[in-house]
């Protein structure tokens, strides 16, 4: 029987935006730097900045993580210094269009709360968008009631490296002092969640509403609520 749940973050817990959304939200979040420097948002430079921005939206073929301070500089370079308290306003302001849409899953924290009920440790394991700071998404956490529920939290960014690296999986085993065979992963993509846990030796289990799950080669659950009647958390 598992020791504990570990769950990824977008998607999973909470969702965000879909991958052919980002563009727009990449806008506003552009447009929310800007005016976090006092830029004006002209449709020229606004134009002009977000083709930057396009072309820095991918990460590395490593998985190591590109950290969001990086991006934001390049971004602007010739426009604005950023550093210091500049460097962390803009980068609240790049972000604040992303959390603005935040969907708590409706059984979120009932099914934390059950499994921390059934004596399971419960964890969050994930990457972050243009691998902003960790710090910034605990409180992230904190406004959605999930940061006091969970025994571990490790973002990418903690371990500079992104899922599907083994890195941020076993960094929350390490704080939960578990073996990867006494956990279960929860995740919503196939490759960064199922074939990461896998490659760490977690149990992986793919959330996938309405989607097709056929080759996943894991256990698949359409609704979150699902995790509670696991046979590898049920015993």
């Amino acid at each position: 029987m598992a020791k504990a749940v570990l769950f990824d973050l977008g998607d999973t817990l909470v969702g965000y935006y879909r991958s052919s959304e980002f563009p727009g939200v990449l806008r506003r979040c552009v447009e929310s730097s800007m005016a976090a420097l006092g830029i004006p948002r002209e449709p020229d430079e606004v134009e002009r900045l977000f083709a930057r921005a396009k072309t820095l939206n991918r990460e590395r073929d490593d998985h190591k993580v590109w950290p969001l301070a990086e991006r934001l500089r390049i971004i602007f370079e010739g426009v604005a210094d950023l550093d210091g308290a500049r460097l962390e306003a803009v980068t609240e302001a790049f972000l604040s269009p992303i959390f603005e849409i935040a969907r708590v899953d409706p059984d979120a924290h009932f099914v934390i709360d059950e499994l921390r009920r059934r004596g399971l440790l419960v964890g969050i394991v994930s990457n972050t968008p243009w691998g902003s700071p960790g710090a910034r998404w605990r409180r992230e956490l904190e406004r959605l009631g999930f940061l006091d529920r969970v025994d571990a939290c490790v973002f990418c960014e903690d371990v500079r490296w992104r899922k599907p690296h083994a890195a941020p999986f076993l960094r929350a085993l390490e704080v939960l002092s578990i073996s990867p065979q006494e956990a279960v992963f929860v995740g919503d993509n196939p490759r960064w969640d199922v074939l990461g846990a896998k490659g760490a030796g977690l149990f992986p289990v793919l959330l996938a509403p309405g989607q097709e799950a056929e080759g996943a080669g894991c256990t698949v659950i359409r609704r979150l609520r699902e995790v509670l009647d696991l046979d590898e958390i049920r015993g």
